[in-house]
């Protein structure tokens, strides 16, 4: 199983290294290069509608799953105590009924704020 290692840092470098998760707390962004190898940086935001990470002292765990959607590779991929565990590949629909679910869920979550 492929692992990757993390660093807390204030800002993202300009140069990613492969198997490198870089979370800034302050500007609440991990990145990484897509785990695939196919060299893409990969920007997850984290926020209570995208992603969060767990810490728990030794690892780190990025959740929900990492769907790179919008790259050549596609590739689906959960990030958990450090471990990259590959997921389904998903088809045109369901990349699109996540990106409506996703929508959707920013949209309620924001709105229950300003109520």
């Amino acid at each position: 199983m492929k692992t990757i290692q993390f660093k807390f840092i204030e800002f993202i470098p300009s140069e990613l290294e492969e198997g490198i998760l870089y979370i800034s707390i302050e500007y609440k962004t991990a990145v990484h290069k897509c785990i695939c190898g196919c060299g893409n940086k990969v920007v997850t935001p984290l926020t209570p509608t995208d992603w969060e990470i767990i810490y728990d002292g030794k690892t780190v765990s990025l959740s929900p799953s990492i769907g790179n959607w919008n790259f050549r590779c596609k590739s689906h991929y959960f990030i958990t105590r450090n471990k990259v565990r590959y997921a389904k590949l998903w088809n045109n629909s369901e990349i699109e009924d996540g990106r409506k679910e996703d929508s959707e869920n920013k949209e309620n979550y924001y709105r229950k704020k300003e109520e």
